[in-house]
């Protein structure tokens, strides 16, 4: 999906124009992907707009830093304030913000020391992550993820995503819209850039952290509203045959949101429809992210932007 230029962009405390972000080609961060980056979407609200859990993106992408010894000189506050001091001066919402850190220009080898660290954050429209109005129809990737102790998963970092490019792009090739990857022992790991969730029985499992899954925001916020709603909740392993004969299946993620899941490798999940408990989910989590159901959890931060039209489905 093509970016949305937008007036502004954050670089290390001042707002400059979008055209003047820009970075040399010989930065630590373009041959070595040291960067470390978060989503975060603003949702429209019956009045004004609101941007979904921003302390918890921001205390994330302090971690993902700090696991990468990046020592960032902003702290948590300074950050949220960042993304709202430029949602409110580009005065677009909804929206997409793409906070980042990156080793910037000064050494070249695989040691970042000597490179400085730069911090940018911008925001643009954008809608539908994951194609498919009825749901996504997904494949088992060839590719795993990274086993512990190679690349951390609880780092959202650059580097990292080069694994989710090839679960993207090979699925896509083989005629599907997302590969959902096994982790180093064959359990079912995450998608190229989303959380995964099956339901049997009745019950809500996801693959726990330990599986080399991304500790997702909204995978947190969907386990506390099924929490909240009394649907059971277990984190286990899962094998990959479990999700032919799922219930329900769903991927969750800020570009992804909650997104059902109508088939893996070409075998229906169920009858292929969305079933009740992701769509009690779903509009559960739209419905507090677009101001039309009780913010009970406080994960809005309000922003004073008129919003055209609502991100998501």
């Amino acid at each position: 999906m093509p970016i949305q230029t937008t007036a502004n962009i954050w670089h290390n405390g001042t707002l400059i124009p979008w055209e003047k972000a820009q970075i040399h080609v010989l930065s630590h961060v373009v041959h070595y992907g040291s960067s470390v980056f978060e989503g975060i979407r603003c949702y429209s609200q019956p009045q004004a707009s609101a941007i979904f859990r921003l302390p918890e993106h921001m205390q994330r992408l302090l971690d993902s830093a700090k696991i990468y010894r990046m020592g960032l000189p902003y702290s948590l506050d300074q950050l949220c304030t960042a993304v709202v001091d430029l949602v409110e001066a580009n005065e677009v919402a909804p929206c997409y913000i793409r906070p980042i850190a990156l080793r910037g220009y000064g050494e070249i080898g695989v040691n970042p020391k000597g490179s400085p660290i730069d911090v940018y954050i911008a925001n643009f429209p954008w809608g539908k992550y994951v194609p498919g109005d009825e749901g996504a129809d997904v494949c088992i990737s060839s590719w795993n993820r990274a086993a512990p102790n190679t690349l951390p998963s609880l780092a959202k970092a650059g580097g990292g995503y080069l694994n989710s490019q090839l679960i993207r792009m090979e699925a896509e090739a083989n005629g599907y819209v997302e590969g959902i990857a096994l982790d180093v022992n064959g359990y079912l790991s995450e998608g190229s850039g989303e959380n995964l969730f099956v339901v049997r029985n009745g019950v809500l499992y996801t693959t726990p952290l330990t599986n080399s899954v991304l500790s997702g925001i909204t995978r947190d916020s969907v386990l506390t509203l099924a929490r909240n709603l009394g649907i059971p909740v277990v984190e286990q392993a899962m094998p990959r045959e479990l999700l032919y004969i799922a219930d329900e299946a769903f991927f969750t993620g800020t570009a992804a949101e909650v997104t059902p899941i109508r088939s893996v490798d070409r075998i229906l999940v169920a009858d292929g429809e969305t079933g009740p408990i992701t769509k009690q989910l779903a509009d559960e989590f739209f419905g507090i992210a677009n101001g039309l159901r009780p913010d009970r959890f406080g994960w809005l931060t309000p922003v004073k932007v008129n919003a055209e039209q609502p991100v998501g489905a």
